[in-house]
């Protein structure tokens, strides 16, 4: 762990590191793309020589970082354009006090007669048993039986991570009976069910009243329409140098899921053998125009603290990032940190891609 400083300010950011709140630890991780969650600790290190009470997560993806922040006092703004991650959201982020309990339970579990077979129908021979898939057919036919949209969002997330944890490899690219993979490891020996019963006590311990009021958004990053926050924490996707970052290929299935393929943009495309929505448009997912969106975000939220993670091995460089977010901020630091990403190293050289510089762009 450095900053781009001297020796004092990496040892005080040493020293900030031992004041990890140690709720923030046992937030449910999930096998996400860009995933912060084993950079929790530093990135608080350097939150914490930050003078601010209130923050927005423009990109908050698993709800890590904005789970962090919470933990920390802060009053708290999450938001993302994907729905199954505003429901997570919506579970640890701005939920305060409702959990899952036996009764609920109990009521998700009834067998449905009225369910949808949409999902097996769908999805059969694709994703999943023949047995985990009528598991989700007809636990979201009794998911509008529960009381409040927080008990609501618990029982998504809970979906949402036991489908990563039992998928293979945790994205949606290729079909996958979970049976076919005879590795010995857990995740794929446990049923959907008994993924779910895990994830739901998982994800009811995280609850708690922070004593903020806090919120989660579903909202282009472009079009957020929150009160004012003190402090900024930008993630977004950035343009990959192989490969590319599109969070709907990978995650689809959560995402239909999020909503029971229910909306615009969530029909499936029947010419996908793993059925496949339709791709979003963000601007940052492409050379020709990251750099200018990087630009605009910025000038959108001038006014607050400006905390932009980046990775060594994304678009635009460091230097870019860094001019331009001069032309907002009149003094700007970077802090750096040695990570390793374990998410999609299958092979020598995708493994070396994947040891990278996090780094986290300050401007104040």
């Amino acid at each position: 762990m450095k900053t781009t400083g001297n020796g004092r300010q990496a040892q005080r950011l040493l020293q900030l590191a031992e004041l990890f709140p140690e709720r923030a630890a046992i937030f449910p991780q999930l096998r996400y793309m860009g995933s912060k969650f084993r950079l929790l600790p530093w990135m608080h290190s350097v939150f914490s020589t930050l003078d601010f009470s209130s923050a927005l997560d423009a990109f908050s993806g698993s709800g890590c970082v904005s789970y962090l922040l919470k933990c920390m006092g802060k009053r708290v703004v999450a938001n993302d354009f994907l729905n199954f991650a505003f429901q997570i959201a919506t579970a640890t982020i701005a939920n305060s006090r409702h959990r899952l309990g036996q009764r609920h339970l109990d009521l998700l579990s009834e067998d449905n007669s009225a369910r949808d077979d949409f999902i097996e129908r769908t999805f059969s021979g694709i994703f999943y048993t023949p047995a985990d898939l009528r598991f989700l057919d007809n636990t979201w036919a009794n998911i509008d039986r529960l009381p409040t949209r927080y008990h609501r969002a618990v029982a998504i997330a809970a979906l949402v991570r036991s489908c990563v944890k039992r998928q293979p490899r945790g994205v949606f690219t290729v079909a996958g009976d979970p049976d076919h993979y005879k590795d010995g490891r857990r995740d794929l020996k446990l049923t959907l069910a008994e993924h779910f019963a895990e994830s739901v006590r998982l994800y009811n311990d995280v609850v708690f009243d922070s004593g903020r009021e806090n919120e989660a958004l579903r909202c282009d990053v472009f079009q957020i329409d929150a009160a004012p926050v003190d402090l900024v924490y930008m993630d977004p996707p950035y343009v990959p140098r192989a490969d590319d970052n599109c969070y709907i290929k990978r995650y689809h299935f959560l995402e239909g899921l999020a909503s029971y393929w229910r909306g615009p943009g969530l029909t499936p495309l029947e010419t996908s053998r793993v059925k496949k929505i339709p791709k979003r448009f963000t601007p940052f997912s492409y050379r020709r125009t990251a750099v200018e969106a990087f630009d605009l975000m910025f000038d959108r939220f001038r006014n607050s603290i400006l905390v932009l993670s980046y990775s060594s091995n994304g678009y635009p460089d460091l230097e870019v990032l860094l001019r331009l977010m001069r032309r907002h901020k009149p003094r700007v630091r970077v802090f750096e940190h040695e990570h390793r990403y374990h998410f999609g190293t299958h092979d020598r050289v995708s493994a070396d891609r994947a040891s990278v510089k996090e780094f986290l762009i300050v401007g104040v």
